[in-house]
C-alpha cells in the first residue's frame, strides 16, 4: 500500500483553496505531483490539517503534469531552495514536450542569473534539475512508483497518470475535458482523482456523475471551483490535508 496526501484541491481562480497538488508516499519516499505557488506554505498547511509531519526537505522528486501556472509556479522557489539551502538538484519528471520549453519559456528569466560573491553568475537548467523523462509509451520508474501516462484533452500538452506501487494503483486525470478513453485508462486504478471544473477544457461534474456507480465509488474530485463541495452528491470531493491509502 501507499499514501496519497492531498495538498490542494482548487482551480487557478480559487480564493478558498490551494491549487490542486498531491504528494505520493511509499515508505520514506515522496513523489510530488505538481508544484503550486508558495509550495512550502502548501506543505505546512497540509501538515497542520493532517497532523502528519511534511517538510520541504522530504520533496526531492517532482512530476509536473503541464505548464499552466497553477500547476507549476512553485517550481521556481522550490528549485532555488534546493540549490541554495540544501545544495542539491531537484529530480524533475516531465514529458519531452514539457522539457523542450520549460526552461526557455517559463524558468530561465528567474533562474538563469544569480548574484553570488559580488557578481552575476550564469545558471543553466542542469544547475537546478536532474530530468526524469516521462515517455508516452511504456513505464517510467521513480523510486518505488511505476508510472504510465496518457495525454489529456486540454489547452497545452497535459499528462494524466496511472501510478503503481506495492501491488496497488492510483489514477490522476490532471486537467482535461471529459474523455471516455481517458476514463478507460484510469478505470483499472484502485483510487482515482478526477478534476471537475467549468469550461470546454475541463470536465463537468454532471458528466462524471453519469458514470457507473462502481467507478464513482473509487473516484474522488479535485481541481474544483469555490463552493463546489455543497453541490457534489454522487462523487466525494477531496479536502486539503486528507490522506488516502491506496
Amino acid at each position: 500500500m501507499f499514501e496519497v496526501i492531498v495538498l490542494g484541491v482548487g482551480d487557478c481562480f480559487s480564493a478558498q483553496h490551494h491549487t490542486s497538488a498531491v504528494l505520493l508516499k511509499s515508505g520514506g519516499f515522496f513523489l510530488a505531483i505538481d508544484c503550486p505557488d508558495s509550495y512550502r506554505r502548501v506543505l505546512k498547511d497540509a501538515a497542520s490539517l493532517s497532523g502528519r509531519a511534511i517538510d520541504i526537505s522530504d520533496v526531492d522528486h517532482v512530476l509536473i503534469t503541464h505548464l499552466h501556472g497553477d500547476h507549476m509556479n512553485g517550481l521556481e522557489g522550490l528549485a532555488l531552495y534546493k540549490h541554495f539551502v540544501e545544495k542539491k538538484r531537484l529530480r524533475l519528471a516531465v514529458t519531452p514536450e514539457v522539457r523542450s520549453v520549460i526552461w526557455a519559456q517559463r524558468l530561465q528569466t528567474s533562474l538563469g542569473s544569480v548574484w553570488d560573491k559580488g557578481c552575476f553568475v550564469h545558471r543553466k537548467f542542469e544547475d537546478y534539475f536532474d530530468v526524469l523523462s516521462l515517455e508516452w509509451e511504456g513505464e517510467t520508474t521513480i523510486g518505488p512508483f511505476r508510472i504510465r501516462i496518457k495525454r489529456t484533452i486540454h489547452h497545452i500538452p497535459t499528462t494524466a497518470l496511472l501510478v503503481e506501487a506495492d501491488g496497488r494503483s492510483f489514477g490522476y486525470s490532471s486537467d482535461t475535458a471529459f474523455d471516455r478513453q481517458l476514463i478507460g485508462f484510469l478505470e483499472p486504478a484502485d483510487l482515482i482523482f478526477h478534476e471537475a471544473n467549468h469550461g470546454p477544457p475541463h470536465t463537468s461534474y454532471e458528466e462524471l456523475a453519469e458514470l457507473p456507480e462502481s467507478l464513482r465509488r473509487k473516484m474522488r474530485l479535485i481541481h474544483y471551483p469555490d463552493g463546489f463541495e455543497q453541490t457534489a452528491k454522487a462523487i466525494e470531493p477531496l479536502h486539503e490535508g486528507a490522506i488516502l491509502t491506496v
